[in-house]
């Protein structure tokens, strides 16, 4: 058996305020290009909103410097991340540039059905995985650049890519693209704060939908 990842969230990222009563959360996903502001907007959204919960990633990756185990990741070797794949302890997974990541199933089972909101930052094929594997709780967004050209620019303004690596995230970001209209959603990053403007109104919009709102057959029916 693999290391177990712990069940109950609150024990590295406790509750800041009581859940909605009567409403199940949303798995808000946001995929984008590398480049595009996906991880920026969806920090943004975590900052803005302190109640949205936050999964800990499983990844086969060694930890950098000042990194924890469990605080910033859950470090396993290959071998273990492959057995938690196997065994449907991961609600997506993949391996990119030869790592592991993934997103343990139970503490997003449990932030969920608590009525807490999530908010991941993935690529179109952990969408995929995750509508798969909780197609009525994901709500999903795409973020496209104003163009490739721009798209590039942010990339070379991050200093921290060679020019080759550039070039692959290029060639990936032209694949990335063309699954946009896989998403119930989809905004043109151009002014990154109209850009989280706009995903806090889907947010927002996804909170509000009938079915998710269980605990307002109640209210109705107490108004006789």
């Amino acid at each position: 058996m693999p290391p177990s990842i712990p069940g109950q969230p609150e024990a590295a990222h406790p509750s800041p305020a009581a859940p909605t009563p009567g409403r199940r959360g949303v798995c808000f996903v946001i995929s984008a290009p590398s480049g595009a502001g996906k991880s920026t907007i969806a920090n943004a959204l975590r900052a803005a909103e302190p109640t949205l919960a936050h999964s800990i990633s499983v990844t086969t990756r060694a930890p950098r410097p000042g990194e924890t185990d469990g605080v910033h990741y859950h470090f396993r070797s290959r071998e273990e991340f492959d057995a938690m794949a196997d065994a449907g302890e991961l609600l997506e997974w993949a391996v990119v540039f030869g790592r592991g990541y993934g997103t343990p199933r139970a503490p997003v089972e449990a932030w969920l059905a608590s009525g807490r909101d999530m908010v991941f930052d993935i690529d179109w094929q952990g969408h995929r995985q995750l509508r798969a594997a909780l197609p009525a709780d994901v709500v999903s967004l795409f973020v496209l650049p104003p163009s490739l050209p721009v798209l590039e620019s942010r990339l070379r303004s991050r200093a921290s890519d060679d020019p080759a690596e550039i070039g692959r995230r290029m060639a990936a970001a032209r694949d990335e693209i063309s699954h946009w209209d896989e998403f119930d959603h989809v905004i043109v990053n151009e002014v990154l704060d109209h850009a989280i403007r706009d995903a806090r109104a889907v947010l927002q919009a996804a909170r509000l939908t009938v079915p998710r709102q269980a605990g307002m057959a109640a209210l109705v029916s107490s108004f006789g």
